[in-house]
């Protein structure tokens, strides 16, 4: 069943749901998360990526608070997470990226419904900043769970890490590293070809290393920063890293939900890999379909360094003749 056959016109109004944008792969509604997540059927989707607000004040336009009580945002929280379990296929995958302090809430409850949890993954915050009487804050965290055994775990792998000064390898590879690719893919780069980058977990002789393979430390992804590349004035993620849930977690023609939508990175990951997606933002869709409408003119957002430097590339050809092979 395609996206757009999920939620019926009628559902969507009684929901209070409002169609702003649809592409040969996805549709975004302007809404309430939970709005659009009790319109899906149950176990109907492959994959739910969810970044919520993380309940520091921050202003992400009328209607929206992100100041709550505490035990107000983990209930709220909760009824997110159980729609998004529901609406899973068995096997399907869940990632939440949060605070590790909403993270720890957040595995407790989804251990309690029965999810199978698979990494916490530790993106790294690139600045370091001072917190009177705690540590400043290394990374923000990125849960990954199933429902089950997942049905889809394709292996992606990360360039060998060299010192941007020296030129030296960072890790110690011990004796392994004789068996390591010297070249190595650059995950920040679009990609070529699909096996360059990953491989089906059944397909793959585990007496081969050709790569190192991702681990649960993501020093790589870089925040959107530059005004010329950054659509709102809340954070942004980096497509990198959507890119990398995307293609580990689903194949090509599966469905991705993203019920906070945000600036649209989601979607504008999922139709570079051609999966189906859904969306939901609460707040302002201008920023989404602005990236949506620049990946359809052809404009490719290339993240060339986990320093975060970036550029835009202008293609003549449309979106649908990009070469784009997930």
């Amino acid at each position: 069943m395609l996206p757009f056959q999920l939620i019926t016109t009628d559902v969507a109004t009684q929901r209070g749901l409002q169609q702003i944008y649809q592409s040969e792969y996805g549709i975004l509604y302007q809404g309430d998360c939970l709005q659009l997540l009790s319109s899906l059927p149950s176990e109907s989707v492959d994959v739910v990526f969810a970044d919520p607000p993380f309940n520091l004040g921050k202003e992400y336009g009328a209607g929206v608070s992100d100041r709550l009580d505490t035990d107000k945002y983990l209930i709220w929280s909760q009824q997110w997470l159980s729609e998004s379990i529901r609406i899973l296929k068995n096997g399907g995958s869940l990632f939440v990226f949060n605070l590790p302090k909403w993270c720890i809430e957040y595995g407790a409850y989804l251990n309690r419904q029965g999810m199978f949890f698979r990494h916490w993954i530790a993106c790294r915050m690139p600045k370091a900043f001072p917190r009177g009487k705690k540590m400043s804050p290394a990374h923000y965290g990125l849960l990954y769970y199933t429902k089950g055994e997942p049905a889809v775990f394709n292996k992606v792998y990360t360039p060998i890490q060299v010192c941007r000064h020296c030129g030296g390898e960072i890790r110690d590879y011990g004796g392994h590293r004789k068996k390591l690719n010297e070249k190595g893919i650059n995950l920040m780069d679009v990609w070529d070809a699909p096996e360059d980058i990953w491989e089906d977990i059944s397909k793959v002789d585990s007496t081969e290393v050709m790569w190192t393979l991702a681990e649960e430390m993501w020093a790589d992804i870089p925040p959107v920063r530059h005004r010329q590349h950054k659509k709102r004035a809340p954070n942004e993620l980096a497509p990198i890293m959507l890119e990398r849930i995307i293609a580990m977690a689903s194949n090509p023609g599966q469905i991705v939900v993203d019920p906070f939508g945000g600036s649209g990175t989601t979607f504008y990951a999922a139709e570079k890999l051609k999966r189906y997606w859904i969306g939901s933002e609460i707040g302002e869709t201008t920023p989404a379909v602005e990236r949506l409408t620049d990946l359809a003119n052809g404009i490719i957002e290339q993240w060339e360094s986990a320093r975060g430097n970036k550029k835009s590339k202008q293609r003549t050809t449309t979106a649908s003749q990009l070469s784009i092979p997930y």
